[in-house]
């Protein structure tokens, strides 16, 4: 049986006890355990994991789970683990919300954050997909495409305030206050939906309810990637939206009126503030093994006996 799949059952049930997962695996001081530490924990899984409950397997499970891919075994680069995704996103969507003077430092900013939001959701992706030559060098052009695209479109209202001359407090509140909230959800999304396409042109890996794999399935790999964009676009989304809406209501009060220096530092603070809470929010959106109905999957799973409904790995 699948290990990972045996702990998700047994502990992500539910919105609440996925959340108090995530907060568990998002310590960043376990990006620090050394390669020796992690085989060390994915050893004492192997040996122990279903035998016994206590501190030390719990940790071990912590370690293992975030830090090696469930789908390939392999360690996941220490850049782009879970662990890390705040201390390093963090700071790059706070420069990317920014109302720039100019056009070229938004897209700088616009840049970094897309290439490692990209970067992030490939290395986090369903890896069981079969893999060749051709389809590596496909991927690597969409993520390269997907990168330059969003990063043009993240910069978009700072290009439409310069381009286009436009003037006037209604035009300036539309493209520095109104359009990043959707315009952040959108291309959230988006990186996802392109950057993991290799999963619904390809397939994903289903389980039975024991763990056993049984067969190959695009429509799997299809409502995996549509979670986890939905889930991206949550994160972001919201990211943008709850300054917009907490310096309209603090505009209002005196203080701020008579100390505006004070709405920029407010702004950076509360943006840093509510993506990291929104973070396990958003990631727990969706079970890391979801399900799927046998009738959605394709016809040759149709003749499976006993299994209404199968698992697949969503990713993150």
């Amino acid at each position: 049986m699948d290990p990972n799949l045996q702990f998700w059952q047994s502990n992500g049930q539910s919105f609440l006890s996925r959340l108090r997962l995530w907060f568990k695996f998002l310590d960043p001081s376990s990006v620090l355990s050394s390669q020796a530490e992690i085989e060390q924990a994915r050893t004492l899984l192997q040996n122990e994991g279903h035998k016994q409950r206590n501190e030390k397997v719990a940790n071990a499970w912590l370690l293992s789970l975030s830090s090696v891919h469930p789908d390939t075994g392999a360690v996941i680069s220490p850049v782009f683990r879970s662990q890390v995704f705040l201390p390093i996103s963090a700071p790059l969507v706070v420069a990317s919300l920014i109302p720039h003077k100019g056009i070229k430092p938004a897209l700088f900013w616009q840049f970094l954050l897309q290439a490692y939001c990209a970067g992030f959701n490939h290395a986090n992706r369903n890896a069981t997909a079969t893999k060749d030559n051709k389809t590596s060098m496909k991927q690597s052009i969409l993520i390269v495409g997907t990168v330059a695209y969003s990063a043009f479109a993240g910069a978009l209202p700072q290009i439409i305030l310069k381009r286009f001359r436009l003037i006037g407090a209604v035009a300036e509140t539309f493209s520095r206050s109104l359009l990043p909230i959707p315009l952040s959800a959108c291309l959230a999304a988006f990186s996802v939906m392109v950057v993991r396409s290799e999963e619904a042109d390809n397939g994903i890996r289903v389980f039975d309810s024991k763990g056993n794999a049984v067969g190959v399935s695009k429509a799997a790999g299809s409502k995996a990637i549509k979670e986890t964009a939905l889930s991206r676009a949550t994160l972001f989304g919201t990211t943008a939206a709850f300054p917009t809406l907490l310096l309209a209501l603090l505009k209002r009060a005196k203080f701020f009126q008579r100390n505006p220096m004070i709405i920029a530092p407010v702004r950076h603070v509360s943006t840093a503030i509510i993506f990291g809470l929104m973070i396990p929010v958003s990631f727990s959106l969706f079970p890391q093994f979801g399900k799927i109905k046998k009738e959605n999957l394709e016809e040759e799973f149709q003749s499976l006996d006993g299994h209404s409904e199968l698992f697949y790995h969503r990713g993150l």
